[in-house]
């Protein structure tokens, strides 16, 4: 029985490894729906807000409307005294005291809503502050981990692919090999050619000042001036 319970133990232990490891592998998109569901609850109590703030409005008038037959009844009163009725006026003094109640039921409603409002607003106020601050923080965290997603890639690339890297730079030595070689070989060419042309042999002729029959012009001024002399 008690190996029953340790495998039992040990599935349950499996199953919060692998929920837990979910969690994590979808941590960023569980936080944006997560402020996605705290902006339509802060919608909705929004709402909620407007309708207690009409129903105050409504109570405020209510109040207003009894404060005006009050006053109007005070003064049916007093014309009743002026003619002596005061049979009538007491009559219209508890016409009063009815709208007095009303009024003192409608005051203890209106607190109630002013109350109430006064710590919607501040609700409302503090989800917005923390809302915006989630969002701050989401922006950090998904630029965080695009940028670490993208150095690992990298990373992952680098040392995969290591013996690639050494094939491409063993291929760039190759060419750069190759390309001298042509070079050279070109040089010989053009070295070979010149040793059929005789363009060599006359180059170094030409240096020793032999085989060149042509005059310099240090000659030429020479011979102009013997001439001029003679």
């Amino acid at each position: 029985m008690s190996i029953l319970k340790k495998l039992f133990t040990a599935v349950r232990g499996g199953a919060r490894e692998a929920g837990e490891a979910i969690v994590d592998a979808n941590g960023i998109r569980i936080f944006e729906q997560e402020i996605a569901d705290a902006q339509n609850a802060l919608h909705r109590a929004k709402k909620s807000l407007t309708e207690v703030m009409a129903k105050e409005m409504q109570t405020k008038r209510k109040i207003s409307a009894v404060d005006a037959s009050i006053a109007e009844h005070e003064a049916y009163a007093g014309q009743a005294l002026e003619k002596g009725n005061e049979a009538l006026a007491l009559e219209i003094a508890e016409k009063i005291g009815d709208f007095e109640a009303e009024k003192a039921e409608n005051e203890q409603v209106l607190s109630g809503f002013s109350n109430h409002i006064v710590a919607l607003k501040q609700q409302v106020k503090d989800a917005e502050k923390s809302i915006k601050e989630n969002q701050r923080q989401l922006t950090m965290v998904k630029t965080t981990e695009s940028v670490q997603q993208a150095t690992m890639a990298v990373n992952s690339t680098l040392n995969t692919n290591s013996s690639s890297m050494t094939s491409a730079r063993q291929s760039l030595e190759r060419i750069k090999q190759r390309q001298q070689d042509r070079n050279d070989q070109l040089g010989a060419a053009k070295q070979l050619e010149s040793d059929v042309n005789g363009d060599d042999l006359k180059a170094k002729m030409a240096e020793a000042g032999i085989g060149d029959t042509s005059p310099k012009s240090a000659d030429i001024l020479a011979r102009i001036k013997a001439k001029q002399n003679s």
